[in-house]
């Protein structure tokens, strides 16, 4: 996570774009997996701020989208390992298993109540439309002589 020094102090200011995964509890070693890192891409349209997840291999019941204290958008789930058989050899294991966290900010103009999420081909879709911003209001005024 990134931190961005502050103009008054020794204090720091949280960068509104880093992930909040820094500032949670350790999990445990086996609690989290190489797969915890799952890439999210983020971007914002004059519409919504849409963020991209790769989750290659899930289905959507496995995948978990919440927004936390009105704020906070938690995109979490779990991918199971394998079943061994006693007939099978493994040479390698590279793929990664297991629980996988991230959490984002979200920014003030984003309506919280309106998430949607859908998910195809291990790709993880979450759109949060944004707060219109209100037009300003032009009024004429007449110019006496």
């Amino acid at each position: 996570m990134s931190l961005i020094p502050s103009l008054f102090g020794n204090s720091r200011v949280l960068d509104p774009f880093s992930t909040i995964s820094d500032l949670l509890p350790p999990l445990g070693s086996n609690e989290v997996s190489t797969f915890a890192n799952a890439q999210v891409d983020w971007k914002e349209t004059p519409e919504a701020h849409v963020f991209k997840a790769d989750l290659p291999g899930l289905k959507k019941e496995e995948v978990k989208v919440e927004v936390e204290e009105g704020r906070v958008l938690q995109i979490s789930g779990e991918r199971s390992v394998e079943k061994e058989d006693k007939n099978e050899k493994w040479h390698r294991v590279e793929r990664g298993r297991g629980k996988f966290l991230r959490r984002f900010w979200l920014p003030q103009d984003a309506k919280v109540d309106e998430v949607k999420a859908s998910m195809e081909n291990g790709v993880l879709t979450v759109t949060i439309p944004k707060v219109s911003e209100p037009k300003p209001q032009v009024k004429s005024v007449e110019i006496t002589g």
